[in-house]
């Protein structure tokens, strides 16, 4: 059964022609609108690496510029939950496609706002009063999106291939990646330093604005996954969804976030703290570091549905496990290469550090998907999922700048790496396997 337009639920087989076609768009729609919602997202982390400093923070020392541009984008990351709880309850109430809908357009207008926003010169401590806003308000949107992606294109289709299914909301990620940076990338090797930091960042983020109409025209055409007009036609949904899963589902929650500390930490470390690091140790170009990340991403493009199709054969857990263990194997040769290597060795670690955040983020939708209940899953894997951000993935530029500043050396980072690959570790182990599962069966998480 699914959900129409009209309210009114009718029976469309995912074996079905209609309903191949309608598999067919869910994983496109979930692909097409993560990649909106993570370019929008990784803009602002590669501006805020690069640009935000010296624009809205003009009076501060190098340091402290870099600091006070990192916070406000830790502001983003600790606003996740918060966008889980509240697009985790109206997803898990009327549906995972209108709740998506509404977070495409939070998100794309929020950033195109940032490219139109004057600096610090122009209008003095409102500039970066209002990019904290703008910030708050991409964290909500991104913190609502994950999960209903990943359920829209998880619950349709063949169940034995939940973890391919699920890895097209992953996808969005290097995608996003891809198409951010890469603006970034060419905007920077074509104008001039100083044309650059005073417009040339800004187009990226109004090109937000077409890239949201292309996603709502997409995201207009799906009908509601089978698994929730089920529960919309049997009237099953949940009062207080995300209430319930934090009542009947906290372990799950907490180990769910848990899992995320080895692949979320070092992601933004080697994505936006990597273009501080090389720049300002080596004086390479900002279009050297740049390009590594881009061909990073790139690679993991490929890498991400080869290790989630890997997950629905060997089992989810064990892929995961690699990636964990590979992280932390990385983590002090990678700033031993970034402290004194040069450009050749400098663009090849850039590019591996992708591969253990692939093992692990390709498997990592349905890994938590699988942990809930249906009528819970949109709150409870989005309460998980973004409760990391507060944790791991918001503090981490920031924490590493510190580290560096206060020790002086680049190997308490690899530290700081290590610890959360043995955090992700544990909480993979206690975290329940459910690759082979019937997660439409209430009963499958009553034992």
């Amino acid at each position: 059964m699914v959900l129409g337009d009209n309210g009114v639920t009718h029976k469309v087989e995912p074996d079905s022609k209609s309903g191949k076609v309608q598999v067919r768009r869910a994983a496109l729609a979930s692909a097409i609108g993560t990649t909106i919602e993570w370019y929008d997202f990784f803009l602002y982390n590669t501006a805020a690496a690069l640009v935000f400093p010296h624009l809205f923070f003009p009076a501060s020392s190098a340091y402290a510029g870099a600091m006070q541009s990192f916070a406000t984008y830790a502001v983003g990351f600790a606003a996740r939950p918060v966008g889980a709880a509240i697009f985790g309850h109206w997803g898990d109430r009327i549906g995972r496609k209108a709740t998506l809908i509404v977070t495409l357009l939070l998100m794309g207008i929020s950033s195109g706002i940032v490219g139109m926003l004057p600096g610090t010169s122009a209008i003095g401590f409102a500039a970066p009063l209002l990019l904290v806003l703008l910030r708050l308000i991409q964290g909500i949107a991104i913190g609502g999106e994950w999960s209903g992606s990943v359920l829209l294109a998880m619950e349709w289709g063949d169940q034995k291939k939940r973890g391919l299914l699920g890895s097209f909301a992953q996808i969005g990620v290097p995608v996003g990646l891809v198409l951010g940076t890469g603006g970034m990338t060419l905007l920077s090797a074509t104008l001039s330093p100083a044309a650059f930091d005073s417009w040339g960042w800004r187009i990226p983020f109004l090109l937000s604005l077409v890239l949201v109409a292309v996603g709502l025209v997409i995201r207009l055409k799906i009908l509601e996954t089978p698994m929730f007009a089920k529960l919309i036609e049997n009237r099953q949904t949940a009062r207080t969804p995300v209430l319930d899963a934090i009542r009947h589902h906290w372990r799950e929650i907490l180990l769910s976030a848990g899992v995320r500390f080895s692949e979320q930490m070092p992601f933004y470390l080697f994505t936006s703290y990597v273009l501080v690091y090389v720049v300002s140790r080596h004086e390479f170009s900002k279009t050297f570091v740049l390009n590594a990340v881009l061909v990073g991403a790139a690679c993991e493009l490929a890498l991400i549905p080869f290790f989630s199709a890997l997950s629905d054969r060997v089992g989810r857990k064990r892929v995961y496990l690699a990636g964990a263990v590979f992280t932390g194997v990385i983590a002090f040769p990678y700033f031993t290469i970034l402290a004194h290597g040069n450009h050749a060795l400098v663009f090849v670690a850039v590019v591996v550090s992708f591969i253990p955040h692939a093992l692990q983020y390709g498997p990592q939708a349905a890994l938590i998907g699988e942990s809930f209940p249906t009528h819970l899953r949109y709150g409870g894997a989005g309460l998980g999922y973004q409760l990391a951000s507060v944790f791991a993935g918001g503090p981490a530029p920031l924490l590493a700048t510190w580290l560096l500043h206060t020790t002086g050396t680049p190997y308490s980072i690899s530290g700081y790496i290590i610890l959360s690959a043995v955090v992700t570790i544990v909480c993979v182990i206690f975290l329940r396997d459910r690759s082979k599962a019937d997660i439409d069966d209430v009963t499958v998480y009553q034992r």
